[in-house]
This record gives C-alpha cells, sequence and structure tokens, in this order.
C-alpha cells in the first residue's frame, strides 16, 4: 500500500511539473506576442531607441533595479519617464506574461 502511494505521489509530482513548464512556454509565447504588438517600437532587440543607457539587456535591467517580474510589471503597467503607461491598455495577465518574456530574452542575451 505505502509503495501504491509513493509510486501515485511521485506521478503526480511529475504530472505537475509538466504542466508547470508547458504553461511557462505558453506564457513566453503570449508575452512575445505582447512586446512585439506593444514594446518593439522602442525595444526592439532589447535595446531602448529613447534612452539608450536604459536597454532591456540582463546588465542594465540589473543596474535600475528592473530584474525581476515584480520590477517589469510595475513598469509596463504605470509606466515611468518616456515610457506610457500599459494598465488601461494591457491585461494583468499580458503585462505579467511580457515581463517574463523580457526577462527570459535578457538571460538569452536577445
Amino acid at each position: 500500500m505505502k509503495k501504491n502511494i509513493k509510486f501515485f505521489l511521485s506521478l503526480l509530482i511529475v504530472f505537475n511539473v509538466v504542466l508547470i513548464s508547458e504553461a511557462e512556454a505558453v506564457d513566453l509565447e503570449a508575452g512575445e506576442q505582447i512586446f512585439s504588438a506593444n514594446c518593439s517600437a522602442c525595444h526592439a532587440g532589447g535595446n531602448n531607441a529613447i534612452m539608450p543607457d536604459k536597454t532591456l539587456k540582463k546588465d542594465a535591467l540589473s543596474d535600475n533595479e528592473m530584474n525581476s517580474v515584480n520590477a517589469i510589471t510595475n513598469q509596463v503597467r504605470n509606466g515611468k519617464n518616456a515610457m506610457p503607461a500599459f494598465g488601461g491598455k494591457l491585461a494583468d495577465e499580458d503585462i505579467e506574461n511580457v515581463a517574463n518574456y523580457v526577462l527570459n530574452q535578457s538571460e538569452k542575451g536577445w
């Protein structure tokens, strides 16, 4: 009986890991689409056409304390300086997806 319970718990854990991984991939795809439609005009390739030193590259995000989903989500939602707020334009889920996409791309080096 204990072996069966351990087996089923193991299956459940594996199943959850697979589902979470698939969900993350979908979020990144959605984030890429949102980025292309709303952000790439100023941030193509992780650059910044308006403020060239504030790119979406890993080092710049870190230097500007923008290297977390929360920080990027806040920036996208509320805007700051030359960046407009997208809180009224994009759904919360879309903003979170694009934040995850930006972080992922910064890790990859755009």
